[in-house]
């Protein structure tokens, strides 16, 4: 990735700052975003960010006009920002649903958009999603159908965007700050639930991702298809 400059959108922990850093380690300039500025500084000094950005991913106008503020062309996007929301399909209101949407689709489109103009032909804008909705079970919420909307949403934009490139990483369970969050107390009984399970006798971490994404700017063959990286957890959970 020498002289290629990466923008990850949710760059400040977990999945989109070991990317940034694997891709630094490969000769690629990075630029980081996040909603907290403090630890979008921390993260920017351990990768030796070439820029950074602190705002809210989710506010189209401020996307827009990061954007345009870039200093000039940039090989990749991936966009990690958001995160599930889970509950009862019944109990979720309008705006809700329309949020937990908006999480992942509608910002990827918002990025696509601003991507048709900015990424170098032969690029990759690179989404973040996820395989545990693929098991139907209550209390899933939207989650199970954006899951399944989001490998037909990006082979479209791969045809539109087309020379550059749209990918999907389908991720299971990854051991991130995210996930401690979500997670809480039960965190390490869940670690020690998937070492027990899992086909690989571990728990998958985020620099698993950030190889299989960094794979996926580099092979330039690689449009309008989801990679799953969940260490076999789909078949077995």
């Amino acid at each position: 990735m020498l002289g290629q400059t990466l923008v990850v959108i949710g760059g400040s922990a977990g999945i989109g700052l070991a990317t940034a850093g694997h891709a630094r380690a490969e000769g690629a300039s990075v630029i980081l975003t996040g909603r907290d500025p403090e630890r979008l500084r921390t993260a920017a000094t351990e990768v030796e960010a070439l820029g950074t950005a602190a705002f809210d991913a989710g506010d189209p106008a401020r996307l827009r006009r990061f954007f345009q503020e870039l200093p000039g062309p940039i090989d990749h996007v991936m966009v990690t920002a958001g995160h599930p929301s889970y509950g009862r399909l019944l109990d979720m209101d309008c705006d809700q649903a329309r949020r937990a949407v908006s999480e992942h689709m509608v910002l990827a489109l918002e990025v696509a958009r601003h991507a048709a103009g900015t990424v170098r032909p032969g690029g990759t804008l690179l989404l973040l999603g996820g395989t545990g909705a693929r098991r139907m079970r209550a209390g899933l919420g939207i989650a199970p159908a954006v899951t399944a909307a989001l490998p037909a949403f990006i082979a479209g934009l791969a045809l539109e965007l087309a020379p550059v490139r749209v990918n999907l990483i389908a991720a299971g369970f990854v051991d991130t700050p995210l996930s401690a969050r979500l997670l809480g107390d039960g965190l390490d009984a869940r670690r020690e639930e998937l070492r027990t399970m899992l086909p690989i006798g571990r728990v998958v971490v985020p620099a698993d991702v950030a190889a299989l994404a960094v794979h996926i700017m580099t092979n330039t063959a690689l449009t309008g298809a989801t990679y799953d990286v969940d260490g076999g957890q789909q078949f077995v959970g």
